[in-house]
């Protein structure tokens, strides 16, 4: 059995959450999903745990950031075009998210940024590893 990840994030809206998420194709397994608790499936081995801001405090055992004033952690998603990149980036714009920074193509990598409607940071990033610049070694 391969390592699992599971990132937990808090969320001031579990239904708001639900329904941005759901709009980028993201599912979510319902035996650990409550009114206050979303399981998000990355893939089998990453889930995002989204859960309200009190049952997430009482997890971490302490205070909870503010996304939206400092940025903590930068999520990262690979996808397997630059067309994909853009319609996930595009799809979490209509819905309510906003973009992080410009677009940045390096041409073996195209990644783009938003943040969700709780100010959580994602970056979706389309590389090619047979475009990486091979550079000389000494």
């Amino acid at each position: 059995m391969s390592t699992m990840m599971f990132v937990n994030l808090p969320v001031t809206d579990v239904a708001r959450s639900r329904a941005f998420y759901t709009s980028l194709g993201f599912r979510f397994d319902a035996m650990f999903c409550d009114q206050g608790t979303l399981c998000m499936e990355v893939n089998e081995s990453t889930k995002v745990m989204l859960l309200c801001r009190r049952r997430f405090a009482g997890y971490a055992a302490g205070p909870v950031a503010e996304p939206d004033r400092a940025r903590e952690v930068l999520l990262a998603i690979s996808a397997d075009s630059r067309a994909e990149v853009d319609r996930q980036v595009d799809a979490a714009i209509v819905a309510g998210g906003t973009e992080l920074r410009p677009t940045e193509d390096l041409g073996f990598m195209y990644t783009r940024t938003f943040c969700d409607p709780d100010g959580h940071g994602w970056e979706v990033l389309f590389m090619d590893p047979a475009s990486i610049p091979q550079t000389a070694v000494d």
